[in-house]
This record gives structure tokens, C-alpha cells and sequence, in this order.
């Protein structure tokens, strides 16, 4: 009996932090999908300047303007993470969970802090989130690449 009325003292919430991190998924698909097209007008803009495949440093240049912004909309992502763990009250700085969330976001896990048992679950939502934006995140940079190589090399099969 008294194994029932321990594991019911500490019952783990997961209504509520899943949906908080259904919504902050949500958001970061917003947040690189703005940046996706920040990234294509960028790129479509010097490409129809004629600037792709032309010089090699010009290609270095843009591939890397579309890189920073990636990298932008990345650690705005990681920002808005953190300030959600101050709003769950998991931390009292926001500069201790900007920390967190940027090593939760990266894949680096942490054994430094333990969030509560109410909202553990953020941390394997924020890991995923991170994957998923990562991935974009390369697909696109693949994506510029390609499109430098295919100007620059016309006789190259699409690949």
C-alpha cells in the first residue's frame, strides 16, 4: 500500500508540457520555414544577378550569408526555448537556460541541470526540435551548393 501512495506523490505531468512542446515544435518550423525563405530570396537574388557559379569567393560568400542565416533563425529557436524553461519556472536566469537549451538544442544532452519531473519531457522535445531544424538547415545549404555547382558546371548531371 505504501508503494501506491509514493508513486502517486510523484506522478509525472505530461499533458501540459507536451502540448508546450507541441507549440514550441510549431514554432520553430515557423521560425526556419521564415528563414527557408529568407535564404531562397537571398540566393535567387544573386543567382539572377548572375553572381552564382561565377568566382569562387562570391560562391563562399553567399553560401555563407545563407549559412548565418540559418544559424540565426537557430539560436533564436534556442533563445525562445530558454525563456519557455524560465516561463515553467525550471530556471531562475535566463542566461542558465539559454545555456541548457542550447546544449538540449545541439544534441549534447546535459547532466548538469535536472529539470523537475513535471517538465522533463521538454528536454527530448527540444533534442528532436533541434534535429529537425538542423536538418533543414543542411538541406538548404545542400540545396545553395547545388545550384552554384550546377551554374559553374553546366555538363554535370543533376544530382
Amino acid at each position: 500500500m505504501t508503494t501506491m501512495a509514493a508513486s502517486s506523490t510523484h506522478e509525472v505531468a505530461v499533458a501540459l508540457p507536451l502540448m508546450v512542446c507541441l507549440v514550441m515544435t510549431l514554432v520553430t518550423i515557423t521560425i526556419h520555414a521564415i528563414a527557408m525563405i529568407w535564404i531562397v530570396s537571398f540566393v535567387r537574388h544573386h543567382h539572377r544577378l548572375g553572381r552564382t557559379g561565377v568566382w569562387f569567393w562570391l560562391d563562399v560568400t553567399i553560401l555563407s550569408g545563407a549559412i548565418v542565416l540559418a544559424g540565426a533563425a537557430h539560436l533564436v529557436v534556442v533563445f525562445i526555448w530558454a525563456v519557455v524553461f524560465v516561463l515553467c519556472g525550471q530556471f531562475g536566469q535566463l542566461s542558465a537556460a539559454f545555456y541548457t537549451s542550447a546544449i538540449l538544442y545541439t544534441t549534447l544532452g546535459t547532466g548538469e541541470v535536472a529539470m523537475s519531473s513535471s517538465w522533463k519531457l521538454l528536454g527530448p522535445f527540444e533534442t528532436a526540435d533541434g534535429m529537425l531544424a538542423f536538418g533543414m538547415s543542411t538541406a538548404i545549404a545542400i540545396f545553395v551548393a547545388q545550384l552554384m555547382l550546377r551554374k559553374k558546371f553546366p555538363d554535370l548531371p543533376n544530382f
